[in-house]
């Protein structure tokens, strides 16, 4: 059993991330666990009454999530409220980090207005992976805007840019832009240390990975790149979101 901790309505907002996308679970709503639904799992444990609700959609902009979750995020009164948010816009080519943070600090304002904590993940260092790597200068500049933010409104920063363990290629789903159910599982216990929760959370204690032949590996990408990168780039081209027509998993408590 966790120590016992203040909250006993906790809300989730954000895109694929927070709806727990690269996590697959049958029984899980929306077919999905993710890092938020562990994370809640760990709370609810001693604490009489607890309700979660996760309104995250994958492929969601920033200003979706400001226009679609935040108020129905504080019509639930919650006392807990984890947002990540602007991921999708920073992968956009063109977009500046600085308008990206404005429009971010407008919503944790919204957010903090009504007292719930508010934990918020800056991104983490995406160097490593073969699509992301490219927006990697514009990931470090939203964090440093996003840790001023926090600063400035009393909110806690869960940082990713600092778990040096999601270089392990170990930690990513197979498409290579979301995190498998082990990077979750590692990003919960991450959450819970920044809560200062107290939990039973086994830490990634991975076995040496086998070395790659070069043929081997060119081959892994090609087929990468034609089941995720090219219609990843085609929704793009369209305007499709992987959102559209999904609703939260768990809209209400």
């Amino acid at each position: 059993m966790t120590q016992q901790h203040p909250w006993s309505r906790y809300v989730a907002i954000g895109d694929s991330f927070t709806e727990g996308i690269g996590d697959p679970e049958p029984l899980s709503p929306g077919g999905h666990r993710g890092w938020a639904d562990r994370v809640a799992e760990v709370l609810s444990d001693g604490t009489e009454d607890f309700a979660y609700a996760n309104l995250a959609i994958r492929g969601r902009l920033l200003q979706q999530i400001i226009d679609e979750q935040v108020d129905a995020a504080l019509a639930l009164k919650p006392d807990l409220i984890t947002v990540s948010a602007g991921g999708n816009d920073i992968l956009r080519p063109g977009t500046d980090p600085d308008d990206i943070s404005r429009r971010f600090e407008t919503m944790i304002e919204r957010l903090r207005s009504e007292g719930a904590t508010v934990l918020m993940f800056n991104g983490p260092d995406v160097g490593m992976t073969p699509v992301l790597g490219r927006v990697r200068g514009k990931v470090a500049i939203y964090n440093e805007n996003l840790r001023a933010i926090a600063q400035r409104h009393d909110a806690i920063v869960a940082d990713m840019w600092a778990m040096h363990e999601l270089a392990d290629p170990r930690m990513w789903a197979p498409d290579r832009l979301h995190f498998s159910p082990t990077g979750h599982h590692t990003i919960a216990r991450m959450v819970l240390d920044a809560l200062a929760v107290e939990n039973d959370l086994e830490p990634f204690a991975p076995e040496p990975l086998r070395p790659v032949r070069w043929r081997q590996a060119r081959a892994e990408d090609i087929g990468w790149a034609r089941e995720y990168l090219v219609p990843w780039v085609l929704r793009r081209v369209r305007h499709q979101s992987s959102g559209d027509d999904v609703t939260p998993k768990r809209p209400g408590f």
